[in-house]
């Protein structure tokens, strides 16, 4: 079976080569909306790459001056995009049309040429070189464990400009043995589940809890601020919102790093190697979250993504439906099973705080779908505070503890 890891390694860029990566981004980005575009003309979706490759190539090299593979990876990327979609309409989900804004690129081996020390990357007018920013550390890090190991085989990368930064995000894979067949005995796949909310902008499945009374705090009191401004209506008034509004994203910003370092650092801590989060589409209508608190999780979940991602940690995403109304002991889903914060199970009697109850439920969503799908290695169950819970809600105290048995609290 492959085991696969994704490295993020931060390149040193010079100027005129980050405008030639910056045209070459905007012309990738261009390409996968019109592919994506064509996608959903007519009555039927087209997810078939055979067919989108047949139908826009052609149409993509003629106006972009995009290397070939970079074409097809585009292509790749809204075809992917179009059966998600599709997916999520089977369900009865709403969903449109996806539109690219994010800067990302897609490499593979005939664009991108890994060294020891650079790497040397196409664009759309030849190809430019650029130096590894590493670690000062050269021992126990995801570039000297994956990257640079022996073991690992570089199959691609991803391109991001992110906070001023150009992040490329090497992919690795290596084969390795189970003892046992559909086992991962490499490692102990173990997911930590995380709800996100109003009150409690996050929750763990380990049980650890990050309160929304700070960010509820400072946007009353930017809101506040900006409408004494707004009273006035004059020229100055309008400068000064303007500073208010970029001092709030900066105070949020270093608060949702903050808490991004921390969830990595429990994943960590308790050697996860997937962090589930709920599907955060329609998460305002869910929980009736403001746009400011939409804006923080889609951020929080970013950051965690690319911070997660650099010690080989998985982020993944996974369908809320009902997370907040199951008992994760016994399975029973109802409405009444929750009133606000707290969670009563009408037919087994557990309790808990409604959010910890819901984040593990989404990491028992992602154990189920994995163990059910065609993903890499089972995951062995969801991270609590001590133990693990099983698929079954049932649970599985530590592999030191003896003696231990029941449930949770």
């Amino acid at each position: 079976m492959e085991k696969r890891r994704t490295v993020p390694v931060k390149l040193d860029v010079e100027s005129d080569d980050a405008a030639l990566l910056e045209d070459t981004v905007d012309e990738f980005l261009w390409a996968a909306n019109y592919v994506t575009r064509h996608a959903f003309e007519g009555e039927y979706v087209t997810t078939s790459k055979t067919t989108l490759h047949d139908d826009t190539y052609e149409d993509v090299r003629e106006e972009t001056a995009l290397h070939s593979n970079h074409v097809q990876a585009a292509r790749n990327k809204a075809a992917d995009a179009a059966k998600s979609v599709l997916a999520k309409w089977e369900q009865g989900k709403k969903a449109s049309m996806p539109h690219f804004t994010s800067p990302h690129l897609v490499y593979d081996h005939r664009t991108a040429t890994f060294h020891d020390d650079y790497v040397s990357l196409a664009t759309v007018d030849g190809r430019i070189e650029a130096d590894y920013v590493l670690p000062d550390e050269e021992r126990d890090t995801p570039h000297a464990e994956y990257f640079f190991s022996e073991e690992y085989e570089t199959t691609g990368a991803e391109l991001h400009y992110t906070n001023g930064n150009w992040m490329l995000h090497i992919h690795c894979k290596t084969d390795v043995e189970s003892d046992t067949p559909g086992q991962d005995a490499t490692e102990n796949r173990t997911i930590l589940g995380v709800d996100l909310g109003v009150n409690n902008l996050a929750v763990a499945s380990t049980g650890t809890f990050w309160t929304g009374e700070e960010f509820d705090h400072w946007r009353r009191e930017y809101e506040t601020r900006r409408g004494d401004f707004q009273e006035h209506g004059t020229r100055w008034a309008h400068e000064n919102m303007q500073a208010v509004g970029r001092k709030e994203e900066g105070r949020f910003k270093l608060t949702l790093h903050r808490i991004s370092n921390e969830l990595v650092a429990e994943a960590r801590d308790y050697e996860c190697s997937v962090i589930a989060f709920e599907d955060l589409t329609d998460i305002r209508k869910r929980t009736g979250a403001s746009w400011g608190h939409k804006w923080a999780f889609n951020r929080l979940y970013e950051y965690v993504e690319y911070k997660a991602a650099e010690y080989g940690i998985d982020v993944e995403q996974v369908d809320p439906e009902n997370t907040s109304r199951r008992c994760s002991t016994c399975g029973f889903t109802h409405p009444d099973n929750r009133e606000r914060e707290s969670f009563e199970c009408l037919k087994c009697g557990y309790q808990n705080h409604a959010d910890y109850n819901a984040a593990k439920n989404i990491g028992l969503r992602y154990l189920r779908r994995t163990q059910t799908g065609a993903g890499g290695g089972e995951p062995v169950g969801v991270r609590l505070n001590s133990g693990t819970l099983n698929t079954n809600g049932g649970y599985e105290p530590p592999a030191d503890s003896v003696g231990q048995s029941g449930s949770p609290r």
